[in-house]
């Protein structure tokens, strides 16, 4: 068969011609259809063919995640080349206006007594919508911790400073004023538990939490990286690109491996800040981290950008559920 744009022959059964990109009429692809083996190319490779369409494919430098704008299915470009990416989802815009955004944006900006009227002295300076793609890695953290209970803790040192005084008093009555060292000493052995010979008021913990970690998988908007926010993943779907026309999709340059170990150091780092927020004094503390295998998920993001007495504010939107995931300069 011929190419009917450049009359460049093709195989009986292309779908494109790899010459111009002009899709063949006889042969349409299926969105989403699963590449039938693995597509294998050097790191340098500057054009490719969809695994799953046969369109052609012109990676950027440094991109790692590409996304065929023909069918939507999405390759990776690895120390391995080219294959295709097991599980590739998306969650579906549900806050699609941008004053309905703006709304939101507005409602955050102004939430609590020192941000009170901040929208209105702030000027908008853009605002974009974009799918965004995100490696989304299961991560069970379990943490052991040992900590002090400052309860009994108070209540141990007040008995104890009130038993010490007793004993002083009366001992320095016998002795003059050799009482209040003995005391002291007394004092410092009693509140550490030396004369019961136990652990005093130390407790020990364990605290366990399941994370699908998102780790934003575009190095030029790791900014804008999540701390602690979850996705509303019951309402994922399989990546269609046909869902999503008139959105642009941003491609990833941060590969899995990466996006696993940024994903292992953040959960620790928030076990650690949640066992601090809900206990005190600790002494002990160590988390134990299983990761198991990521999924390239894509979500609809509102960017806001304000520019407020000289600095910048961003404030990054869930176009899906309306949550903020992240903001700059609040």
């Amino acid at each position: 068969m011929f190419c009917p744009k450049c009359g460049a022959q093709l195989p009986d059964d292309a779908a494109f011609c790899f010459k111009c990109g002009t899709r063949m009429a006889a042969q349409e692809p299926q969105s989403g259809t699963p590449p039938s083996e693995t597509v294998v190319a050097p790191w340098g490779a500057t054009q490719l063919k969809c695994p799953s369409c046969g369109a052609p494919i012109a990676p950027k430098f440094g991109e790692m995640i590409i996304t065929c704008e023909y069918c939507g299915s999405s390759v990776s470009l690895g120390n391995e080349g080219w294959k295709s990416i097991s599980k590739h989802t998306m969650l579906p815009l549900e806050i699609s206006g941008q004053d309905q955004a703006l709304k939101l944006v507005h409602d955050m900006m102004d939430r609590g007594l020192l941000h009170r009227h901040l929208q209105e002295s702030s000027t908008l300076e853009e605002m974009n919508l974009a799918l965004v793609p995100y490696w989304l890695v299961p991560v069970s953290a379990r943490t052991s911790l040992v900590a002090a209970d400052m309860a009994a803790e108070a209540g141990q040192i007040a008995t104890t400073a009130a038993l010490a005084g007793i004993m002083g008093g009366a001992m320095s009555g016998r002795r003059g004023g050799g009482g209040g060292m003995l005391t002291g000493m007394m004092l410092g052995t009693m509140m550490t538990g030396g004369m019961g010979g136990g652990q005093g008021t130390k407790r020990a913990y364990q605290m366990d939490n399941d994370y699908d970690f998102p780790t934003i998988a575009l190095k030029a908007l790791t900014e804008y990286q999540p701390k602690d926010y979850q996705f509303k993943l019951d309402e994922r779907t399989l990546f269609d690109q046909t869902k999503v026309k008139g959105i642009k999709i941003l491609n990833g340059d941060v590969g899995e491996e990466m996006a696993k170990n940024q994903a292992k150091t953040m959960v620790d780092q928030l076990q650690s800040e949640k066992a601090h927020a809900a206990h005190h004094m600790i002494q002990q503390l160590s988390t134990q981290l299983d990761v198991g295998e990521a999924e390239l998920l894509h979500a609809p993001v509102w960017f806001a950008r304000y520019a407020h007495k000289n600095n910048n504010i961003v404030l990054v939107l869930d176009g899906n559920s309306g949550g903020v995931i992240n903001s700059v300069g609040l």
